[in-house]
C-alpha cells in the first residue's frame, strides 16, 4: 500500500509539473503579446469592420471592458500558440501509461485534431465572417445604424470559432468509430441521410438564425463526414494481407506484454 501510495504522489507531482510548464509557457507568450493587445483585436474584428458603414465603429457599454477584452483575446491568441508545448506537455505525461500501438495512434490523432481544429478556426475567420457579417448588413434596414459591442462581439467570434473547430473533428471521430470496431464503413454509408439532416439540424442550433451561416457549417460538416470515411477505409483488412495484418498484431501484442512486465519489475 505504501509503495502504491508513493507512486500515486509521484504522478500527482509529474503532473502539477507538467501543468505549470503548460501554463507558464501560456503566460510567457501572452506576456510578449500583451504591448499588441489592441492591434490582436483590432486583426480579429476585422471581418465586422468592413461590413460596417464607413464612419461607424464599435462600441464599448462596460467601463473596464475597452481593456479586458482586447486582454481576453490576446490570452486566447497566446493559448493557440503556445498549443504545442502544452500538448507535449500532456503526452509526455500519459505516454507512459499506453501501450505501443496505442502510442502508435495517439500522435496522429492528437496532431490531425489540433491541426484540423485550427483549420477550421481558419475557415470560419477567413470565409464564414465575412460572408455572414455581409449578409446581415444587406438585410439590415437602411433606418438601422449598427453599432456592436465589443464584447458581445467576442462572444459570437469565440462561439462560432467553437463550433467550426468542434465541427472539423468530425473525420477524427469518424476514423475513431471505425477503428474502434463500433460501427463498420458500409454502416456509415446507409446512415448518411440522416448524418446529412443532423448536420444542418446542428448548424440551426449553433449558428446565428440566417441561412448563410447555417449552409456554411452543415456542408463541411457532411464533407468531412464523406473525408473521413474515406480515410477510414485504409485502416480496414483490406483482402490478401490476413497474414501481415496478424503478424503486426502479434508484434504489438508482445511488445505490450514486455513493456507490461518490465512496468511490474519496476514496481517490484
Amino acid at each position: 500500500m505504501s509503495e502504491q501510495h508513493e507512486t500515486f504522489i509521484a504522478h500527482l507531482v509529474e503532473l502539477r509539473d507538467r501543468l505549470l510548464r503548460a501554463i507558464i509557457a501560456i503566460v510567457v507568450v501572452f506576456v510578449c503579446l500583451m504591448p499588441w493587445a489592441g492591434t490582436i483585436y483590432d486583426l480579429l474584428a476585422m471581418p465586422m469592420m468592413r461590413t460596417l458603414p464607413e464612419g461607424t465603429h464599435m462600441i464599448a457599454t462596460g467601463v473596464v471592458t475597452p481593456f479586458f477584452v482586447p486582454v481576453k483575446v490576446t490570452m486566447l491568441v497566446a493559448f493557440v500558440i503556445a498549443l504545442p508545448v502544452v500538448l507535449y506537455q500532456a503526452w509526455a505525461f500519459i505516454a507512459p501509461g499506453l501501450y505501443a500501438h496505442e502510442r502508435r495512434l495517439a500522435i496522429p490523432l492528437v496532431l490531425g485534431s489540433t491541426v484540423l481544429f485550427l483549420m477550421g478556426m481558419a475557415f470560419c475567420y477567413f470565409f464564414v465572417f465575412g460572408t455572414v457579417f455581409k449578409f446581415i448588413a444587406e438585410f439590415a434596414p437602411k433606418s438601422i445604424v449598427p453599432a456592436p459591442d465589443i464584447e458581445q462581439y467576442l462572444s459570437f467570434v469565440m462561439s462560432m470559432f467553437l463550433a467550426f473547430g468542434i465541427t472539423f473533428e468530425v473525420p477524427v471521430a469518424v476514423i475513431l468509430l471505425v477503428k474502434a470496431g463500433l460501427v463498420e464503413i458500409s454502416k456509415l454509408k446507409e446512415v448518411r441521410p440522416y448524418v446529412i439532416v443532423g448536420a444542418f439540424v446542428i448548424a440551426a442550433i449553433v449558428t446565428p438564425p440566417d441561412v448563410v451561416s447555417q449552409f456554411m457549417l452543415a456542408v463541411p460538416m457532411c464533407l468531412l463526414y464523406e473525408l473521413g470515411i474515406l480515410l477510414a477505409r485504409f485502416g480496414e483488412k483490406k483482402p490478401g494481407m490476413g497474414t501481415a495484418v496478424a503478424t503486426t498484431a502479434a508484434m504489438d501484442k508482445e511488445l505490450d506484454r514486455i513493456e507490461a512486465e518490465e512496468g511490474r519489475g519496476k514496481q517490484g
